[in-house]
């Protein structure tokens, strides 16, 4: 299958079966969620450190790589940056206590008109997010068709906690379940953006895919380091993802392993 659909489906469908969880369950998807989102930061790890990282320093060098992981992780947090100054409507807060707060919004939200912007800051947010993960599926894809198809369902499954995550407070501040579910789908298609931009750059030279690769994965390092893992754990109130991210570092090695037998 073409990489482009692969990023679509991989971006739409995780995003959409996220939703239409919380749709289904409502607020009783909160240590589940913490659950998969651990999970599926474990996996993507694996993938970064056991795959990108491995094949941007034998496309190019061992700098050129640490370079592009970190414009990767730059990037992600000047796009943090500057979505918590666009949409600042409160005091400080340095823990994460809700799904609002975990994606930029600064108050405490009770209101459902609250909520509801809340959720459309994480629509924003985590549709930027989905960018590099897009860009590390179209360099892959192009450059090894089973290391893309790898990556694209890693990245599928991780998109579904996301997508529960959204549709939370979009829920929570009055929007039909339906409705929820469609514009959580539609931030998952910004991945094709991504994927697009892999492809394209991938495609002028191995030099070209390893920053690709380097990139993506500083990015990817970036949202589960300073983001998923965190949150996981604040919304548990223990230390249970811990033993969830090290299951989906394991899975995440078999699932290379198994793209990628030699």
């Amino acid at each position: 299958m073409n990489i482009i659909a692969l990023s679509l489906l991989a971006g739409v469908a995780g995003m959409g079966l996220g939703s239409l969880f919380t749709a289904i369950f409502g607020n009783r998807t909160e240590r589940m969620t913490s659950i998969f989102l651990s999970f599926a930061g474990g996996v993507m790890m694996s993938i970064v450190f056991l795959e990108l990282i491995p094949e941007a320093i034998v496309l190019s060098s061992i700098p050129v790589t640490i370079l592009g992981l970190v414009a990767g992780a730059a990037l992600v947090l000047v796009l943090n940056y500057t979505i918590d100054k666009f949409f600042a409507v409160g005091s400080e807060s340095k823990l994460h206590e809700t799904f609002a707060e975990y994606y930029h919004s600064r108050e405490m939200i009770a209101k459902k008109s609250s909520m509801l912007k809340s959720g459309m800051i994480m629509i924003f947010a985590i549709g930027l997010h989905n960018i590099p993960e897009g860009l590390a599926m179209g360099a892959a894809g192009n450059y090894d068709p089973r290391l893309g198809l790898a990556l694209a369902a890693i990245i599928g499954l991780h998109n579904i906690p996301e997508g529960m995550a959204v549709s939370a407070p979009l829920i929570a501040g009055g929007l039909s379940r339906k409705k929820s579910v469609a514009i959580t789908m539609l931030a998952g298609a910004t991945t094709v953006v991504g994927a697009v931009a892999g492809v394209v750059i991938g495609g002028i030279s191995d030099s070209s895919v390893a920053i690709s690769f380097a990139i993506a994965g500083g990015a990817m390092l970036s949202v589960v380091l300073a983001e998923i893992l965190p949150q996981s754990i604040v919304m548990s109130h223990d230390r249970v993802p811990t033993v969830f991210a090290f299951t989906g570092i394991i899975v995440g090695m078999l699932l290379i392993k198994g793209f990628n037998p030699y």
